[in-house]
């Protein structure tokens, strides 16, 4: 995948392009210290992937990614842990909080290499085949899979598709979170950001930010904190 860095800092300009070299699906492009040169650069060369840093000087992160084409995958680097739920907000791949690890920042790319080829597929139909009261089916790369709800971690939205997260394997299929979670038992599953669906009954510990399953952390969206926090401590 092609890619660029944008970060106002020389230092998280360099950490990143170290991390990209020993990447080798992906392409270094351009490393850019401001949104308008990289903004510039895009209009004239086509990019799959941005890891963009949040807090810069003039148009920030933030303002930067809302003028990014669909097509164009971002991944947010950021010293600032504050600004996860924007960057689910913003449909952004991953967020990467500085110093960034080599597995970290590995697992974030292949996340976003899952979604490139999505895109790169011919137009599909809804995958979800059927839900009943323990289970749903849907269809994902030409299988059929039957997935008891028991079994969901969680399941993370990426724009029109879905990704189903199981403690074997992750599924991936065409269908927006908004519409499986209006098919998914509310008394098993619940929104908590714009990008997640819990399964409430695996969740292991929370704070006041984030939610904790296993090795999982997600965060808790300021719109849906406090239907969150009655409902998880309701007896």
């Amino acid at each position: 995948m092609n890619c660029i860095i944008v970060d106002d800092e020389p230092l998280g300009r360099k950490a990143i392009q170290l991390l990209v070299k020993e990447t080798p699906i992906l392409k270094l492009l351009g490393s850019f210290g401001d949104a308008d040169s990289a903004g510039k650069f895009m209009l004239e060369n086509s990019v799959d992937l941005v890891f963009l840093d949040i807090r810069m000087p003039g148009s920030d992160g933030i303002e930067f990614a809302k003028t990014i084409p669909k097509h164009t995958l971002v991944i947010f680097t950021t010293a600032y842990s504050e600004y996860a739920v924007d960057s689910y907000d913003l449909d952004a791949i991953d967020y990467l909080l500085k110093p960034v690890e080599l597995q970290r920042f590995q697992k974030a790319v292949e996340k976003a290499c899952d979604y490139f080829l999505l895109l790169s597929e011919k137009p599909q139909k809804n995958h979800l085949e059927a839900v009943t009261k323990n289970y749903i089916f849907v269809k994902s790369d030409r299988r059929f899979y039957r997935i008891l709800f028991e079994n969901i971690i969680f399941i993370e939205g990426l724009k029109d598709y879905i990704i189903i997260q199981t403690n074997e394997q992750k599924i991936i299929t065409k269908i927006t979170l908004k519409s499986i979670y209006e098919q998914l038992p509310s008394d098993i599953f619940m929104r908590v950001n714009k990008s997640y669906i819990v399964n409430l009954n695996r969740i292991e510990s929370f704070d006041s930010g984030d939610i904790f399953i296993g090795k999982h952390e997600i965060a808790i969206g300021s719109t849906y904190r406090d239907a969150f926090f009655e409902r998880i401590t309701k007896p």
